[in-house]
């Protein structure tokens, strides 16, 4: 599993002109699944974003993760800043042998949409606020990244 993460004041997703999908502070996904990935990745990648110190300390440095921020009104998120998470097959595109980029190592649609699911459920359980797009739809993303702060995160499957 492959995510781009950002670190945003805000983003959404929209499908066909409708808003599906916002955050506030806190982190834009494009997440792209492995053909070869499970469960375990799922778990493993979700571990790995909502442990990402992505967020500067009082010094200014990127010490903080997600985790690192409880939610004080303890509405429906546990944490305070929340994730928009967007599936995105492209993050596996290999353009290392062509100039148009070869998909085969994505997950075809079916497995790519339930372990997908997964990862966000797993963030879910986490207690993290989590909006999505509509997964195999085209979809259009607006964020203001915060930094700019872009980093790759990739889990090793088992």
């Amino acid at each position: 599993m492959r995510a781009i993460v950002q670190r945003v004041s805000a983003a959404t997703v929209s499908v066909d002109g409708r808003e599906v999908g916002r955050c506030g502070y806190g982190l834009m996904l494009l997440v792209g699944v492995h053909k070869n990935d499970t469960p375990a990745e799922a778990k493993k990648m979700a571990g790995k974003i909502s442990n990402l110190r992505i967020f500067a300390d009082p010094e200014g440095k990127m010490n903080l993760s997600l985790l690192d921020f409880p939610n004080e009104n303890a509405g429906a998120s546990r944490f305070e800043y929340d994730v928009l998470a967007v599936s995105n097959f492209t993050v596996y595109g290999d353009t290392k042998k062509n100039r148009r980029p070869s998909f085969v190592e994505s997950a075809p649609y079916e497995e790519g949409r339930a372990l997908f699911d997964c990862f966000v459920a797993e963030l879910r359980a986490l207690g993290i606020d989590v909006r999505t797009g509509v997964f195999g739809a085209n979809m259009a993303v607006s964020l203001v990244n915060d930094g700019p702060v872009t980093v790759i995160v990739d889990v090793d499957r088992e």
